[in-house]
This record gives structure tokens, C-alpha cells and sequence, in this order.
């Protein structure tokens, strides 16, 4: 059978004889879409949702002039130009600027010069200010950093301190330089091929070679300079995340500023270390004020430094230190406060602030190797420890045994569930401390801290902002917000520790 000829309209346009020719009926074709403005999250510390018009004009690429008008919580300048507001790095308020305006739907501003500054601009100590991104508040003097952090958590308390809340006064350091007592080292290749040491650029993975660090240690300073020499004489290569080549990754040194322990590790991407005892050997040499090293394994292709496994070079794989008159036990993945002087200050003022007589029975909740537990146990009848990873309980454990304590005990497992249990079996508790992560509790562990019913909860954070989250679902199981003390852990940075003590509604604040 003969095929059939394509229509003489069609010959000349291919595609029309095999599409669809049928038109769709009315009720079948879809309306023109119309866009709405889009809610979007104001990153304006504090700040609610706000409505954004698609349709709004883009700013032309070049040179503006803009006035600074406030910090956004990461402490990069706010200005507005064309009305539409810009987060500008090294930029104080009150400061008239010329910024850059980069392309894009979503815009960068970057500052070009400071017309006008402000009369609390000071000369940032590091080298590298505002290219590694870690101390953003270097070129603010510290008495106007602690006033910043002071309106700061005021801001997001207010409702609180409305309500008969007190609040004081922050607590700031008299030397507000080199206080961490871990310092961390990231290696690479730079482009004369020469081994650096450093940190990541803001926002990549270029290491900015950084020699002097004005926040962390000097001791870890000599120390990671001396690796890098080390390196290059023992013929050791970084490690290349694009080739998978060379072997070390990272350095972390913590180093106990009361004992003088030093302990140094090694982050490799194989357990295989050609050459590893005439590594240790000529570090050793140099640095005798070394109590031990460790190799910690990481091959996993990851933004968390450290990896599963270990192996002790030299020493007993971990280091002492003193905090509050208790001695510690801290090991590589420990978690242990990087500002030991201020850290002191805010258990201090914690436990002031709980005014516990000594027959109280205290749960604290994020325990870790036990520190505050410890603390508390001094002040407390008893003291119950939960933490959710078992190396840190085990830690915990030998802490209590180190330090004579013996009405403290620890568990491990989710503090919320053990909770609800103690809750379910008809246990009683006076106090709860909380000290978790920056990401704040989730709304499970708030809510079996309600159900058991402490009569005061001791709220340590380090990220206000999720803490005020937390605030709301405790007051609305029952609690009010008494008393509010900011403490500065972070000099330099935008971080601000806070305490919140909370008491049942009822009871005597």
C-alpha cells in the first residue's frame, strides 16, 4: 500500500503535520499565571516577615553613595540604596560610604572607601581583616562592641524586660585579644606553590594564609608555623579536595591555659602517614612544651573537620585543664569552652543567678564532659547529667572521679526523652540548666522540661535569637523570664553568650 502524501499546505512546514492541530477547548486552557509578591525573612536581627514586589526596579551595577544606618546580626553595615536595603562588610553606623553594587537579582555591595567615619572606628590588629570573615567587628572599638551587643539582646528581651524581667549589665573582658585556647589551621597550595597555612576565604574554599591569628593563641601560632616547615622538610603535601591528593587536612591545637598542656592534631585523609615518627620526632624538637599528639582520620569529603577515626603519636591523647577550681579531662572531639577566662565568669554568674541552697535536685540538660554539672554539684544536692553522644558521657564519668565529686551522675541518651520519663515515673525536680547548641532546642525537649515542672530553669545560649524562639514556648508552658545577663565569650565577633533564668509561675523569682 502506497503511503500517503502529506497535504500540499504542509509540505513546506514539517513540524505543523505532526503537532496537535485540534485547538483546546475554552475550559481546558489554563489562565495566565500572575505573580505575587513573595514573602521573604528580614535578616534584621529580630526582624518578622516582610512583602517584596517582583516587579520592583533592579539597582544599575556601579558607585553609591549610601549612610550606614545599623549592624545586622552577623555585624555587616545596613545601608539602603535605590530603597532597597544592602548588607555591606567594614561598615560602622553613621558612616557615609562609596559601595559597589555588583549585577545580579540579589546584589552585593562591597565598600570601595569611608567618606565619613564613624568616631568608633579603630585600626583592625589582623592583616587579613575582611577578607577571612571570622572577626567582623575588628574595626569597632570594644567598649562600642559591647554597648552594640548590650541593645542587642535588649532588643530581642524587651517584651520579657517589660514585664518585670531584670536585666543587667553586660559582662565584657579586660583583654578582649589572643583568649582562645583553640585554634584551628586549614593547609593548601598557593599560587608560587609554596605551602600556607590558614583559614577559608568567606564563602569558598581558598585558604588565606594567616601567621598571626589576634584571637587565638600564640603558642598555637608558633606551633603551626613550625608544621609547615616540617612539612616541607619531611616532603608532605596538603591535602587537594579536587585531586585527592596529599595527606594533611587540618591542625587543631587546644592548649590548657591553667595547666600548660598542649595537644596537637593532626587531620589527615589516610591512617597512612609516611614519615610520621620523624614528623612527631622534629615537632618534638622544636616544641617540647608539647604533651601529646594525635592523628584523627578524615577521608570523607565534608565541612566537619574531624573525622571518626584516631591514633595517639606521642602522649596519652589528651590534655587537663582547671575551670571554676575543677580539673578536666579534654580529648580532640571534646567540647570544651574556647574562652576559659570568660567561661568562668558566665558559670559563675549562672549559679548566681539559680541561687541554689544545696537541697536542690538539678538536671542538666547538653551536659557534654560534665562541666557544669561539676560546677553546679558544689551548690546543688544532687546533679543529673544527660548528654546524647557516649564518648562525652564516658568523659563526663571520669571527670566527676577526677575531681572527688560523687552526687553527680550522667546519662547517656535525649534529654527530652529522659525527661518525659522521670516525668511518667513521678520524679521531682527543683532546676534545670540548658546550655545547647547555637541552633537553640527543638520544641520536643521544651516541651517535656514544661511537663516535668522544675521550678527554675537556667537558660544558657549562645545565639539570642533562637533562645527568644525557645523563651516563647516556655512561657507558654508556664514560665516567666526573671532575670537577663548578657556575657561576652566572642570579643572581635558578632557572638554574644546570654543566661535567662526562668521560674515556674507561682513560685518566688
Amino acid at each position: 500500500m502506497a503511503k500517503k502524501k502529506p497535504l500540499k499546505k504542509d509540505r513546506k512546514n514539517p513540524q505543523a503535520r505532526n503537532s496537535a492541530a485540534v485547538k483546546k477547548p475554552f475550559y481546558l486552557e489554563a489562565a495566565p499565571k500572575q505573580r505575587q509578591p513573595r514573602p521573604k525573612k528580614s535578616k534584621e536581627f529580630g526582624g518578622g516577615w516582610e512583602i517584596v514586589d517582583p516587579k520592583e526596579s533592579v539597582i544599575e551595577p556601579g558607585e553609591y553613595q549610601a549612610e550606614c544606618f545599623a549592624l545586622d546580626e552577623d555585624g555587616n553595615g545596613l545601608v539602603r540604596i535605590q530603597g532597597k536595603k544592602l548588607s555591606v562588610s567594614g561598615v560602622l553606623p553613621g558612616e557615609v560610604i562609596t559601595a559597589e553594587v555588583g549585577r545580579g537579582k540579589r546584589p552585593r555591595a562591597k565598600l570601595v572607601r569611608v567618606q565619613q567615619a564613624s568616631p568608633d572606628r579603630v585600626s583592625p590588629r589582623c592583616k587579613v581583616f575582611g577578607i577571612c570573615g571570622g572577626c567582623r567587628l575588628q574595626h569597632l572599638s570594644y567598649d562600642a562592641q559591647l554597648a552594640w551587643k548590650q541593645e542587642r539582646v535588649e532588643r530581642l528581651m524587651k517584651e520579657y524586660v517589660e514585664q518585670g524581667a531584670r536585666f543587667y549589665q553586660i559582662l565584657g573582658m579586660q583583654e578582649p585579644w589572643r583568649y582562645r585556647n583553640k585554634s584551628h589551621a586549614t593547609f593548601g597550595i598557593n599560587a608560587k606553590k609554596q605551602i600556607v597555612s590558614g583559614i577559608y576565604e568567606e564563602n569558598s574554599h581558598r585558604v588565606v594564609a594567616v601567621d598571626r591569628c589576634m584571637i587565638q593563641d600564640e603558642k598555637a601560632d608558633e606551633i603551626v608555623r613550625s608544621i609547615r616547615q616540617i612539612m616541607k622538610s619531611c616532603k608532605l603535601l596538603p591535602y587537594d579536595e579536587d585531586n585527592e591528593t596529599g595527606l594533611l587536612r587540618h591542625v587543631l591545637i587546644r592548649r590548657g591555659f591553667a595547666s600548660g598542656e598542649i595537644m596537637v592534631v593532626l587531620v589527615t585523609a589516610s591512617m597512612v602517614f609516611p614519615g610520621r615518627s620523624k614528623f612527631v620526632g622534629m615537632l618534638r624538637e622544636q616544641h617540647p612544651e608539647i604533651t601529646t599528639i594525635v592523628m584523627n582520620c578524615n577521608p570523607k569529603h565534608t565541612s566537619m573537620v574531624l573525622g571518626d577515626q584516631e591514633r595517639v603519636l606521642y602522649g596519652k591523647g589528651w590534655i587537663e585543664d582547671v575551670l571554676c577550681g575543677k580539673r578536666f579531662a579534654i580529648s580532640p572531639r571534646s567540647f570544651y569552652q574556647v574562652n576559659p577566662k570568660q567561661t568562668e565568669i558566665l558559670y559563675q554568674r549562672a549559679m548566681q543567678m539559680a541561687q541554689l541552697t544545696g537541697t536542690e535536685r538539678v538536671l542538666d540538660a547538653y551536659c557534654g564532659i560534665g562541666t557544669i554539672s561539676l560546677i553546679t554539684a558544689e551548690q546543688a544536692k544532687e546533679v543529673i547529667g544527660v548528654e546524647l553522644n557516649r564518648d562525652a558521657v564516658r568523659d563526663a564519668v571520669n571527670n566527676a572521679k577526677r575531681n572527688g565529686v560523687t552526687n553527680a551522675r550522667f546519662f547517656c541518651g535525649d534529654a527530652g526523652e529522659f525527661m518525659t520519663g522521670m516525668a511518667q515515673r513521678g520524679e521531682q525536680l527543683d532546676v534545670v540548666v540548658m546550655d545547647p547548641p547555637r541552633s537553640g532546642s527543638d520544641e520536643a525537649f521544651l516541651s517535656s522540661v514544661c511537663r516535668l515542672q522544675p521550678e527554675k530553669i537556667i537558660y544558657i545560649s549562645c545565639d539570642p535569637q533562637t533562645q527568644k524562639r525557645d523563651l516563647q514556648v516556655l512561657v507558654q508552658g508556664g514560665y516567666q523570664v526573671c532575670s537577663v545577663q548578657p556575657v561576652d565569650l566572642f570579643p572581635q565577633t558578632a557572638h554574644c553568650e546570654n543566661i535567662c533564668l526562668l521560674s515556674r509561675i507561682g513560685k518566688n523569682k
